[in-house]
């Protein structure tokens, strides 16, 4: 069994179980039957994946699927990106391939899939306000949020977090993520290689 602890959904139930349902769609499109448990914020995910590391008695895969929230020197390095950014220090029992890493955040998946949010958004997206497709993962955060809320302002479901976040994040297609996200290529490898040993 894989078991992966996600950023997203804030404090509500409700949000929690938006959150799981979107990335359960994304990932079953990707043939990753991974068991999604939605724990709020950033600091609660990390909270929850070391206590659980901690009380662990099987061999099950646990990991923490996080924004990085700066761009990665070395995506197989996660815990130095973490020690550095966050004061995060390793758990005993931790590797790298335990932490996923959004890079820089999850708009960068939604920014990454033009065709979709055509699709979701319709003729009144801006599509000149969105950032290139060509090394979105180097982009800071909060310009990646910042142009695609602008690029939907026109929108009566302009872009916010929540709800509406998780609704574009299910419709993804897994293929043009792998074609411009070197992140998301690594979290579909590391999960397909567990998955396939467990």
């Amino acid at each position: 069994m894989v078991k992966v602890f996600v950023e997203g959904g804030g404090v509500s139930s409700s949000g929690k179980i938006r959150c799981q349902n979107a990335f359960n769609s994304l990932f079953q499109k990707c043939n990753l039957k991974v068991n999604i448990v939605a724990k709020g914020s950033r600091n609660e995910v990390f909270k929850w994946f070391r206590n659980t590391l901690k009380q662990q008695k099987d061999e099950r895969f646990l990991a923490m699927l996080i924004d990085s929230e700066d761009p990665v020197n070395d995506l197989e390095k996660t815990w130095e990106h973490l020690k550095r950014r966050d004061g995060w220090d390793k758990p005993d029992k931790a590797s790298d391939e335990q932490v996923l890493f959004m890079t820089t955040c999850m708009e960068t998946w939604i920014m990454a899939d033009r065709e979709t949010m055509q699709t979701h958004y319709g003729c009144c997206l801006q599509s000149t306000a969105l950032l290139s497709q060509n090394n979105l993962e180097q982009r800071p955060h909060k310009e990646v949020i910042n142009s695609l809320e602008s690029a939907s302002q026109n929108c009566s479901n302009t872009y916010s977090k929540g709800k509406r976040s998780f609704e574009i994040l299910a419709k993804l297609k897994p293929e043009i993520l792998i074609q411009y996200l070197p992140s998301f290529v690594r979290i579909y490898r590391i999960l397909s290689e567990k998955l396939t040993s467990s």
